[in-house]
């Protein structure tokens, strides 16, 4: 099981045992506060202002954009915005219900229809964020009595379905076949069900799951396969279905989750596969059936999106190129980005208080490179987390890692 101090959780191991706790919202917020900003993760919101886009404000200053999900620059795209805007027209601005009462509009399934037939899966079923969308799949799969195995890396999302499964959670090491067959191997002998669930690319290192291996694997204990391939999809594989296609595995996953807020620049998330997942989702997961419908000028956006990844393979190409490019010229620097392989990029510093003065020298020199720490990350691994987009130059990529180095340069030990 997780450990709950590495995942943030309040109440792990800053709660003083024997003190009796504050009463109140207020003794909840001094006692949760006071231990965040105790181990130095406290967090703020910045105010951007303008489209996503490779430039933007932040806090009222133009700079580059290298922090963001927009990878193919479409969230602003004319002919994604233009069917937002009819859709908002011509259907309002929300669908007002559920899907299972009066929200279950004929955009809804023809964008279904339309993922379905791009990903040559027989169904999908859409959800209102990717978030929800785990939330709701792993409890409708397995359950008491069942097991649930998850790559020790995987999204916080797919973390909190497990634990709401009542499933046994077992986690194996990162990307570690063997590991996973060590553990398959455990649960095999005791539990009903398995479901494998593991991430397609890694949010925070940028790097693949070894998919082939896990689909063996998982397949030899009779285990089901889910995917979440939230970053992969629309921006690998040669038509751009993400991660299995990329590494020649789609037949080998049976419930795959992506998202409509990233490379196709709308918001919400999205189940493929057999029909009868469908069936079993519209009846069973919670996070479905208990929520309002995706409002019609997201469903219109992701339309309209689908339809540019298609017919533009240029973006995730020049996608692809700009990451590589990005990658290349921080090593000539001496800077690893290791073990990234995809568009997204982290320079790994260490310490919390490092890697977030790292962010805020950048953003003086007119660069926007997040920096992210623990709980989002292993103590000790804060980072920059870099992500280009498609229409990026190789004038910005370049700018951008002599930046980087230099910073790097001036912190204590470099100089």
């Amino acid at each position: 099981m997780w450990d709950a101090a590495s995942t943030g959780e309040r109440g792990a191991p800053d709660r003083e045992p024997h003190r009796p706790a504050p009463e109140g919202l207020g003794g909840v917020a001094a006692e949760t506060l006071g231990a965040i900003q105790k181990r130095g993760t406290y967090r703020r919101m910045r105010t951007l202002q303008g489209p996503q886009a490779p430039r933007m404000e932040v806090e009222g200053k133009e700079v580059l954009l290298f922090a963001g999900s927009n990878y193919l620059d479409l969230a602003h795209h004319p002919a994604v915005v233009e069917a937002a805007a009819r859709a908002a027209r011509e259907l309002g601005c929300a669908a007002a219900g559920s899907r299972l009462i009066n929200g279950n509009l004929a955009i809804h399934e023809a964008l279904e229809r339309e993922l379905a037939e791009f990903l040559g899966t027989e169904s999908v079923l859409t959800f209102s964020s990717g978030y929800m969308a785990n939330l709701g799949v792993i409890p409708t799969l397995v359950g008491a009595g069942d097991a649930v195995v998850s790559d020790a890396l995987n999204h916080a999302s797919i973390v909190d379905g497990c634990r709401l499964s009542r499933a046994e959670v077992r986690v194996f090491p990162h990307a570690d076949a063997d590991g996973l067959a060590a553990v398959l191997g455990d649960v095999a002998s005791f539990a009903r069900r398995i479901l494998v669930v593991v991430d397609g690319v890694y949010s925070m290192d940028g790097d693949l799951a070894p998919l082939a291996e896990i689909v063996r694997c998982a397949k030899r204990y009779g285990a089901m396969v889910m995917l979440d391939d939230a970053h992969g999809f629309g921006t690998l594989g040669a038509r751009g279905r993400g991660t299995a296609e990329h590494l020649g595995v789609e037949r080998g996953v049976d419930v795959f989750v992506g998202t409509l807020g990233k490379a196709l620049g709308s918001f919400g998330a999205f189940v493929a596969g057999p029909t009868v997942l469908r069936e079993l989702l519209v009846n069973a997961a919670r996070s479905f059936i208990f929520t309002c419908a995706l409002p019609p000028p997201q469903v219109a956006a992701a339309r309209a999106a689908l339809a540019l990844i298609q017919a533009e393979p240029w973006r995730r190409e020049q996608l692809a190129s700009n990451a590589a490019r990005l990658r290349t010229r921080l090593a000539d620097r001496g800077v690893s980005t290791a073990p990234s392989t995809t568009h997204i990029v982290p320079v790994v510093v260490g310490e919390s208080q490092v890697a977030m003065e790292l962010c805020e020298r950048l953003l003086g020199r007119g660069f926007y490179a997040q920096g992210i720490r623990h709980p989002s990350v292993a103590e000790g691994t804060a980072r920059l987390r870099i992500t280009p987009m498609a229409t990026h130059t190789s004038v910005e990529i370049d700018a951008l890692a002599s930046a980087v180095a230099a910073e790097l340069a001036r912190l204590p030990g470099n100089a």
